[in-house]
């Protein structure tokens, strides 16, 4: 089985295993390939990464979970081998990496290790599985039940019912900005403004073409009532993605808001607030706005990509390099530790300790040589994104990863003298002229 096979099999079989198991307990085993995992620090992520991970036993396995993950997986993925096996995307994150062609078809794999799947979480583009989805999300609203039953109001069903709460929850002194939302400034309020628009009824394209169709009554509707609830959060409303607002909940600041499903769970535990918010924290339902019925919400999906250059060349050639040296460095130190020992014998200075010394240089030779493949590796992908920007950006990258194996190399060569001569002084005295030059 050639590199490449193993490392994408290892990474697909993580992540179709990875998803499953989380569904039903399946336990799995990965041996052979190569994990590393993008994606959001969403709590529910988080899970279905550490549940791959734990399917890679003996492997090299690992997640960066970030809010900047869109800043880095193309970027990650784009390398020649990819330092990211795998991307956790969803909706909108997906289509950069299709765009550039960053990502493979997963039919071959799904066929292979994933079918039991249902149908309905494979993520189909022009025919060919893109995706495995592993999770549906929505935003919907989350409510203190203390707050509503101190002002004597039920769970609010619409985004005018919010505003009716909000204005009473004031009014009894209970808080001052009692409505949270994700409304920071770029993605987020954009996100915001898709779903009111949503639920005004309102379409997003004049019909049969693709010109773009929300300024108009609808669109008007939608951020008056995004301005009105403004008028009920803090005052640094710009400023909140999702953490943020999750934290103004968590501090017991919020007694409504609009939030992803995903980031419920965790604020329903007793980990990071007080019980009388934890314990009173409710999800209802997706609100609506005006008289249209429909959900002010957007169904979202969160799934697993491959890498299309999923490689380990690299260190699948130091692994061969390695084996052939290991019977050259044990040949070579038999021959010099016999040639010590009999040239002790023989008076002429000669120490079958030598053989501990040429074995202590191979293995810094070849420690310098794995830390300097791994960096290289690693400084190919950002040396490929530092280019976007500019040569010169590009020059500083590469010449900061190529000169870890210079530095590498003396470095550890000074480092294992070091340990060599402070070892033999003590074994042998350096009091002497004599018993120096033995060392030496």
């Amino acid at each position: 089985m050639n590199v490449f096979k193993i490392a994408t099999l290892g990474t697909a079989t993580a992540v179709l295993m990875g998803t499953t198991a989380m569904a039903d307990g399946h336990a799995c085993a990965i041996t052979e390939g190569r994990v590393n995992i993008v994606g959001n620090e969403f709590p529910a992520i988080q899970s279905v990464a550490a549940a791959a991970i734990a399917c890679a036993s003996g492997i090299d396995a690992e997640a960066n979970l970030t809010a900047d993950h869109q800043k880095i997986n193309l970027a990650g993925m784009s390398g020649n081998p990819a330092e990211y096996t795998s991307a956790v995307v969803a909706n909108s994150s997906i289509v950069a990496l299709i765009n550039e062609d960053v990502v493979r078809p997963l039919d071959d794999l799904v066929a292979a290790y994933g079918q039991d799947i249902p149908a309905r979480q494979l993520i189909t583009v022009d025919g060919k599985v893109m995706a495995v989805a592993f999770m549906a999300n929505a935003q919907h609203l989350v409510y203190r039940s203390d707050v509503l039953e101190q002002i004597g109001m039920d769970a609010p069903t619409s985004y005018e019912g919010v505003l009716e709460a909000a204005e009473a929850i004031r009014a009894a002194g209970i808080m001052e900005s009692p409505v949270g939302g994700a409304y920071a400034a770029g993605w987020n309020l954009a996100e915001e403004f898709v779903n009111m628009y949503l639920g005004t009824g309102g379409a997003f394209f004049e019909t049969g073409t693709a010109s773009v169709s929300i300024n108009n009554e609808d669109g008007v509707e939608a951020l008056e009532m995004m301005k009105a609830l403004t008028a009920y959060m803090n005052p640094d409303y710009l400023t909140h993605d999702s953490n943020a607002t999750s934290a103004e909940w968590e501090a017991g600041n919020v007694a409504l808001m609009n939030m992803w499903g995903s980031r419920t769970g965790v604020l329903m535990d007793d980990e990071g607030s007080e019980m009388a918010v934890y314990s009173n924290t409710v999800a209802g339902g997706p609100l609506t706005v005006g008289d249209s019925g429909n959900a002010a919400s957007t169904l979202w999906w969160d799934g697993w990509t491959v890498a299309k250059n999923i490689s380990d060349g690299a260190m699948s050639f130091l692994k061969a390099e390695y084996t052939i040296l290991l019977v050259f460095v044990i040949a070579v130190a038999a021959i010099l530790g016999y040639a010590g020992q009999y040239g002790q014998s023989q008076g002429n200075g000669g120490s079958p300790l030598i053989a501990l010394s040429f074995v202590l240089g191979a293995f810094c030779s070849a420690l310098a040589g794995f830390i300097g493949m791994k960096v290289a590796t690693k400084a190919n992908v950002r040396t490929t994104n530092a280019a976007r920007t500019g040569l010169g950006q590009a020059l500083e990258v590469a010449f900061a990863g190529g000169s870890v194996m210079g530095m590498g190399v003396v470095g550890l060569g000074v480092l294992g003298l070091s340990v060599l001569f402070l070892v033999y002084g003590q074994m042998f005295g350096l009091d002497t002229s004599e018993k120096l030059t033995r060392v030496i």
